[in-house]
């Protein structure tokens, strides 16, 4: 008979394998829930590519059938530990039988190779990457001559072939080798991605925590002060009023800052409502004109009625921060133009200024903690304004040229009752 080592079941029986560990990698990444049901997710994807190797397998002789079986097998047994093994095995062992029939020696190997490795399960668990890799590779050339010896000590009619050789004993160590280094890899990588989400989170905090109490120490170091001078005994009324005044001021400073951090900070999944877009971005100017009328800002609007679903409080937060910033955009004067356009879909809301406009770096930093194109700004507005507009699944897109003015669009998905 023409023996051909490496033929297209072979690769296969590899295929069968691989996707399986791939698959199970994917899934728990991107489905946390799984984690809490691992060792059941382990039998499943490695009972697969052992029902798919025995069905169809490297090749049948008259004496044996060939397949790498085993490998999901032994990947199950260390991974999972001895419940996973147990469970492969019975799968295993009642396909087998049900395919081909029931025999005794292939009952008595896989018995023997469930016991042994199962015995390692637990220590390969602490090995590092390198001595798990040595490990599998003995584990896998030991348990093939093993099983052999004791398959030609029960059989007489077992016989050792070139094609056996190869395919049960050369060959499986050789697949343990690269099937364990894909899934430590897969296993670091998703680990890696874990702690990079982590440590980006701490970052945020640390740039928050910086920002806050860089900015709020600032106006309480002002308060501090006029309340040294208070202590004053001749002081006028006048001017004990005039304290009085820094210190609201001050306060109210503080105060802004403690509620954009906290807007930004807390889940605005909280008091979800409809919100009439026209209707609240009217409030919202009349709320501003005492400010553009000091910046001889002139407003305009065309606004037509639009409904959409958020956080009323928040909307207004982020609106006003998004007014007040073009308003101050233009320290001189300048024309404020605010539009709605209602489509099938979304409601589009743009605010166009003729201010001191953005450059590309400031717009790709827009909403990023502790940036801010303001001589004395935290940036815990502008991370408001991107935060609330995330939370109610929109987009915002920022269009601008330097001393000419700034485009802000803002995309919110409409409400249909």
């Amino acid at each position: 008979m023409d023996f051909i080592y490496i033929n297209q079941n072979v690769l296969d029986n590899l295929f069968y394998i691989l996707v399986s560990i791939f698959v199970f990698f994917v899934l728990i990444d991107n489905f946390k829930t799984l984690k809490n049901y691992q060792k059941t997710f382990i039998t499943a994807c490695m009972s697969l590519p052992s029902i798919l190797c025995m069905k169809f397998p490297i090749y049948i002789d008259e004496y044996c059938i060939h397949d790498l079986r085993q490998i999901p097998f032994l990947i199950g047994i260390l991974y999972g530990g001895w419940p996973v093994g147990a469970a492969l095995l019975i799968i295993s062992l009642a396909i087998r039988f049900f395919i081909y029939g029931f025999n005794s020696l292939t009952l008595i190997v896989y018995i023997v190779i469930f016991i042994l490795t199962a015995l390692f399960s637990k220590k390969f668990s602490m090995f590092n990457r390198k001595n798990k890799l040595i490990f599998s590779v003995l584990l896998s050339l030991c348990l093939g001559i093993l099983t052999t010896s004791i398959a030609v000590t029960i059989s007489d009619s077992f016989r050792v072939t070139e094609a056996y050789m190869f395919y049960f004993i050369f060959l499986p160590p050789v697949v343990m080798f690269f099937v364990v280094y894909i899934i430590e890899i897969l296993g670091d990588a998703i680990s890696i991605k874990s702690k990079i989400a982590k440590l980006e989170k701490m970052e945020v905090v640390s740039q928050l925590a910086a920002s806050i109490s860089h900015e709020v120490r600032n106006p309480l170091t002002v308060v501090k002060g006029f309340i040294d001078l208070l202590k004053a005994p001749n002081l006028s009324q006048e001017v004990r009023e005039q304290y009085f005044q820094h210190v609201v001021r001050e306060l109210k400073s503080a105060e802004t800052i403690i509620s954009d951090y906290l807007a930004y900070a807390k889940p605005a999944t909280e008091d979800i409502g409809i919100i009439l877009i026209d209707r609240e971005i009217r409030s919202i100017i009349e709320m501003t004109k005492p400010l553009a009328n000091m910046n001889s800002v002139k407003i305009s609007e065309e606004l037509v009625p639009g409904i959409t679903r958020g956080n009323i409080q928040h909307f207004k937060q982020c609106f006003l921060n998004l007014i007040k910033n073009s308003i101050e955009a233009m320290p001189n004067g300048g024309d404020l133009s605010l539009v709605t356009l209602v489509s099938k879909f979304d409601i589009i809301i743009e605010i166009s200024d003729n201010g001191v406009g953005m450059s590309k770096e400031q717009i790709n930093r827009f909403g990023e903690p502790y940036y801010s194109t303001k001589e004395k700004g935290t940036g815990l507005g502008s991370m408001v304004v991107v935060k609330t507009i995330e939370t109610m699944n929109g987009k915002i897109k920022i269009n601008s040229v330097l001393n000419k003015g700034t485009t802000i669009r803002i995309t919110l998905p409409i409400y249909t009752s």
